[in-house]
């Protein structure tokens, strides 16, 4: 079955709440990451290029592993505790990922054919 991928954005009014937002996840991310079976990676961090927004990265075993987080307290604590900063705006995907491999060749160099 392929992993699943979910990349996201929230934007917030401020830097300041921006900030809060990612303080405010870290524990709830911590928590996901150790105790939901199929979470690979679960990151909501300061967009580096976008002072107001939060960028999001999941990763996921399967889609079964999805499906459960949603109905996981700390999905409901993480859209809580989003909804209640007061998100201005937002967007996100999920990708099924079929395939994967590594960025590099074994000499170092970037490949020039993915897969």
């Amino acid at each position: 079955m392929p992993q699943v991928i979910i990349h996201a954005w929230i934007e917030f009014a401020d830097q300041a709440t921006r900030d809060e937002a990612v303080r405010l996840a870290a524990p709830i991310q911590w928590q996901s990451r150790t105790e939901e079976p199929g979470c690979l990676e679960y990151c909501f961090a300061a967009d580096p290029c976008i002072p107001h927004r939060v960028t999001i990265h999941e990763l996921w075993e399967d889609h079964a592993s999805l499906v459960a987080h949603f109905q996981h307290p700390c999905y409901a604590a993480m859209r809580d505790t989003m909804v209640g900063l007061g998100p201005t705006a937002l967007w996100n995907r999920m990708y099924e990922a079929g395939r994967d491999g590594p960025v590099y060749r074994e000499d170092g160099a970037v490949r020039t054919v993915l897969f």
